[in-house]
């Protein structure tokens, strides 16, 4: 039975009160969750929420101050090297090499990564036809605009076929339509088995996500499938609000009866009420008192950024 095989019946990656601490710092505060094989697991959390942290904690590079953890059925604390052999991982700061054409870098991490040598040939053409790279086979790595050599990171990350698959802020800096054929690549991997660990700071990308936690000053907030924790929010109203006059717009809201909160998103606002039918008139008499305009303000339905900011809003209320 091979590794993939057995990860099927049971967790690809376990994560039980997980502690990390700096000092006095706490960057990972007992979290716990798991991963089936084949999951598309993200996430999603400001900088500095414990993501990367606990990502290099998964793949061995760090060691935990307490709880447990296992990738593949390894133990993170005393089989480390036992998981980097079979996983992969991709970064921001994946390490291409600029002066190696495409082709040449595929061939430098096949054999970075043990890839037998009669593979080889079969890999490379595997990852080239996979990232869509076979016209670019020969072109100087440093020549490829951003998503194309996303593109090629991640190729080189699977050329070992690991059955689990760490991303960790992958796109950051890529434009929105590279990042979106970046994803059709994720799904690819996941639908033919492998298990893919994926941190982001996008909101519209943990809508791609099979199951989101949501993480915030080293602890997870919220943990479900993308509709499940929206299905959270049902209980109370979500509005968008365009005015002439955003920034007044936001004050005069702020602490309104009926209002839950208020955030920016792009040039408007979204703003959460218990009641919509109860709320309209207050936002309307609240704003003609100042002189804004209201160009647009009506029901919309919560997306995943709104799910978040509403989680934290709520974190930071149990704080004292």
């Amino acid at each position: 039975m091979t590794m993939a095989e057995d990860l099927t019946h049971s967790w690809a990656v376990e994560a039980e009160d997980l502690v990390k601490r700096f000092g006095d710092f706490v960057a990972v505060d007992r979290i716990s969750f798991n991963v089936p094989a084949g999951e598309i697991f993200g996430f999603l959390g400001p900088n500095g929420a414990g993501k990367s942290t606990t990502i290099r904690i998964l793949c061995g590079l760090l060691r935990p101050s307490g709880g447990r953890a296992s990738v593949g059925g390894f133990d993170v604390s005393r089989q480390a090297e036992q998981i980097k052999q079979q996983i992969g991982y991709m970064s921001q700061r994946f390490s291409l090499y600029d002066d190696l054409k495409v082709e040449e870098n595929i061939e430098f991490f096949a054999g970075i990564y043990g890839v037998p040598d009669h593979l080889r040939k079969e890999r490379k053409e595997y990852v080239l036809k996979m990232a869509g790279l076979e016209e670019k086979r020969t072109t100087l790595t440093r020549l490829l605009a951003g998503g194309w050599k996303q593109r090629l990171a991640l190729g080189c990350a699977i050329l070992h076929q690991p059955p689990i698959l760490f991303l960790d802020e992958p796109t950051s800096g890529v434009d929105p339509i590279a990042r979106r054929g970046f994803w059709d690549l994720i799904y690819q991997l996941s639908d033919a088995g492998t298990t893919v660990y994926v941190t982001t700071h996008y909101m519209d990308e943990a809508e791609y996500c099979h199951r989101l936690a949501l993480m915030y000053r080293g602890k997870i907030i919220a943990l479900g499938p993308p509709g499940v924790l929206k299905e959270q929010l049902r209980r109370q109203t979500l509005l968008h609000l365009d005015s002439s006059d955003p920034v007044e717009s936001l004050k005069a809201l702020k602490g309104q009866e009926g209002i839950l909160d208020v955030a920016v998103f792009g040039g408007g606002l979204h703003v959460r009420v218990r009641n919509a039918e109860a709320a309209i008139p207050r936002i309307r008499q609240a704003l003609g008192r100042r002189g804004v305009e209201i160009r647009r303000l009506e029901v919309i339905p919560a997306m995943m950024e709104d799910v978040f900011v509403a989680m934290i809003e709520e974190e930071d209320r149990k704080s004292p």
